[in-house]
């Protein structure tokens, strides 16, 4: 769709939206004045429609330096009494925890929403971890909408339990709910006119030991009260079949895979679809389990509403026989499919067999096709120089490539194979001052993005200087937030509303550390590049490389005016493969004992260095 039609004051319009699409629409339908986020996927959509419509929509929009930030400027601003809103997808809750848990404590004047986008199967993160065990912990209202629609009416809700008792409010979605499409019914939209709200110094707002005592009853006590709320809520949902005895538990997208199977096979069962989760709807569940002798609960990705239900048929003595995660009923990994949910049901309920049931051995695997760096990504550069070094040193002991998040961790495949450890984002350089201090005489270079390096990687490299560690870092600063898909960060001179903003220098940064070797080079520039990684391995302290080159999603329009082509005069190619095993660009193959560069090439250059007996040249 257009995404200028979410602008649309219309109410009851039906438009084709992406659930992040609609949850951009429910935030500006209730009002929304503040939004602050750092990117991630799956929910890196909403940001960048934001980043577009936010001056139109009168709302102020940021991509912060990281999740925490971003934490922090839409809970003030709601302690302002502003509708704010902030966003990330799940592991980006670790880095926020720290002021999401006190958020809580301190509640806001107006109200205040958080989507976190989980990522079960791991598609684009590092872990399969579950939202819903932040909410528990932080004691903060969660609701798990299951398709675009809930996911703008959902936030409407939202607003109305963070409005009534001053505190932030979750919203929980997964890869497929955030990234499936389906027809949204619009609620009518005015444009925000709240641009400023006004902080009074009342109440508690500072939890020193004496006043977080009583701002933790406070929330508890809200707590108890918002559980009555989810017992009777709306967004719970109950389908019932007079002539079952056999219920499903499910939420979220989870949902999705049960209604599938059910319609398709006509089964008789009951469904309770919760997608309000947290306080957990106690009486609603119980009342279910007293009319069903057996209940399957469908959840991903960790058993948590099943743990509930059953602490609920124990503290009541109900005898229904509870399945899911924990008996093995369904796997503890990974998200669902309808053929999981066919072959769990078929486990309890042993269908006839006039059902058809999928035939796994029959149906043909779709080839393998591992991610790879683009044609031209200057990465691909640092690595190939990188590796060039390290082999020109023939060390007697292996070394060692701290890796970080980004689309650069892909540095882990031959034959680069520059990702021997990462943990989260900013950790690279954290993890090179342990190695560094741990081991003895294996050469460290750790790497790591323009944005990650803002992100998480500032008090880690303070670290390494003050403690006096030896290893080289890499700032891989292609200008952008590639992996993302292109936002801004605290290095580019624009900001979240698209206006001229200050770029800080990574450069001026780094030398303020008191870092004696800082180098900013062009990658490209491969046997240049080779020659600063031997010095930077030489010096005797935290050495800084800055490879500093556009992403190619950034850079299109000087890609296009290069006016040569890459090709191979195959007189000269005497099959060294130096640039297919070696450089490894995607763009350069092996075909029929010929070297050939198909046209996906950005002419980048680097394989007319690498190629030794020029063989490969610019053509004009």
């Amino acid at each position: 769709m257009n995404i200028n039609e979410l602008l649309n004051p219309e109410k009851g319009q039906k438009q084709f939206m992406l659930g992040n699409e609609a949850a951009v629409r429910g935030v500006l339908e209730s009002g929304l004045s503040l939004a602050a986020t750092y990117p991630g996927t799956p929910s890196s959509e909403i940001g960048d429609i934001l980043f577009k419509l936010a001056k139109d929509a009168n709302v102020y929009f940021e991509f912060s330096s990281n999740e925490k930030t971003a934490i922090e400027v839409a809970a003030s601003a709601a302690s302002t009494g502003l509708r704010t809103f902030s966003f990330m997808k799940h592991v980006g809750v670790n880095v926020a925890s720290d002021s999401l848990m006190t958020s809580a404590y301190v509640g806001v004047e107006g109200s205040f929403l958080i989507l976190v986008a989980d990522d079960p199967s791991t598609f684009s993160s590092q872990n399969e971890q579950d939202t819903r065990h932040f909410a528990r912990q932080a004691n903060i209202p969660i609701f798990e909408p299951s398709n675009p629609q809930e996911i703008k009416d959902f936030i409407h809700y939202a607003y109305d339990i963070s409005d009534e008792f001053n505190m932030p409010v979750i919203i929980r979605t997964t890869t497929r709910v955030s990234h499936m499409r389906g027809i949204v019914t619009t609620d009518e939209y005015q444009k925000n006119t709240k641009t400023f709200g006004e902080f009074k110094n009342e109440g508690l707002h500072v939890p020193v030991p004496a006043a977080a005592r009583v701002m933790h009853k406070n929330l508890v006590d809200k707590i108890d009260k918002i559980r009555e709320i989810s017992n009777t809520s709306l967004l719970n949902q109950l389908f019932e079949n007079e002539n079952s005895k056999l219920g499903i538990i499910t939420s979220g997208g989870s949902y999705n895979y049960v209604a599938d199977v059910v319609n398709e096979y006509n089964l008789d069962v009951n469904i309770l679809k919760l997608g309000f989760t947290h306080p957990f709807p106690t009486e609603l569940v119980k009342e279910f389990l007293e009319n069903n002798k057996e209940v399957l609960v469908v959840e991903e990705v960790d058993p948590i509403n099943e743990k509930e239900t059953l602490a609920i048929a124990g503290l009541y003595n109900i005898n229904t026989k509870i399945h899911g995660k924990i008996d093995g009923t369904l796997s503890e990994i990974f998200e669902y499919t309808p053929d999981i949910i066919f072959d769990a049901l078929n486990n309890l309920i042993h269908f006839e067999s006039e059902f058809k049931v999928p035939n796994k051995e029959t149906e043909i695997p779709l080839p393998s096709r591992p991610a790879n760096l683009c044609s031209g990504c200057p990465h691909r550069a640092s690595y190939y120089a990188a590796r060039k070094a390290i082999n020109s040193l023939n060390l007697d002991k292996e070394s060692i490539h701290p890796n970080d998040i980004g689309c650069y961790t892909l540095g882990i495949a031959p034959p680069y194979n520059m990702a021997s450890y990462l943990m989260s984002m900013g950790a690279s350089i954290g993890t090179s001052c342990g190695f560094s201090k741990s081991t003895e005489d294996q050469p460290i270079i750790s790497f790591i993005g323009d944005s990650t390096f803002f992100h998480g990687g500032i008090p880690q490299l303070i670290n390494a200087v003050h403690n006096k560690n030896k290893f080289t870092l890499v700032i891989l600063d292609n200008r952008i937030t590639a992996m993302t898909g292109g936002q801004t960060n605290p290095g580019i001179p624009i900001d979240g509303m698209g206006d001229e903003a200050p770029a800080i220098s990574i450069e001026k940064l780094v030398k303020s550390m008191g870092i004696g070797f800082v180098e900013t080079i062009n990658p490209l520039n491969v046997n240049e590049m080779v020659q600063v990684y031997k010095d930077a391995l030489n010096y005797d302290g935290v050495s800084v490389i800055i490879a500093k080159y556009p992403c190619n999603l950034i850079n299109k329009q000087e890609i296009r005016a290069r006016n040569y082509s890459i090709v191979v005069d195959h007189d000269k190619c005497v099959h060294c493969n130096l640039c297919t095993n070696e450089l490894a660009c995607p763009s350069i193959n092996e075909i029929n004992g010929q070297i050939t560069i198909d046209e996906v090439c950005n002419k980048c250059g680097v394989c007319t260095i690498v190629c030794p007996t020029d063989a490969i040249h610019k053509e004009e």
